[in-house]
């Protein structure tokens, strides 16, 4: 297994990872490469508070920057359907 795979697989098994709803449609609207001043409309939220998100993601995804976020969100499977996909994943806080 390659060094990236163990990457994925090591941020997959750190329960410190786990999403809350809205940081997952945070993540979906990066991988759909928006900006986070149109990801704030389409949630009805702050632009300010969609940047809070970021920093959370980037942290409990141990990367460093929104293109960073976007590769990692497309490895893990993370993309447009991924909150029909996912609706029971382990990434997601049982907060809803």
């Amino acid at each position: 297994m390659g060094a990236p795979a163990r990457q994925f697989d090591d941020i997959q098994d750190d329960a410190t990872t786990r999403l809350t709803p809205t940081q997952l449609k945070v993540l979906q609207g990066v991988r759909s490469g928006r900006l986070n001043k149109q990801i704030a409309h389409d949630l009805g939220i702050a632009e300010a508070t969609v940047k809070a998100h970021m920093t959370a993601l980037m942290r409990k995804l141990k990367v460093r920057n929104r293109t960073q976020v976007a590769v990692v969100a497309q490895a893990l499977g993370y993309g447009a359907d991924a909150q029909l996909r996912h609706a029971r994943s382990p990434w997601l806080d049982s907060r809803r």
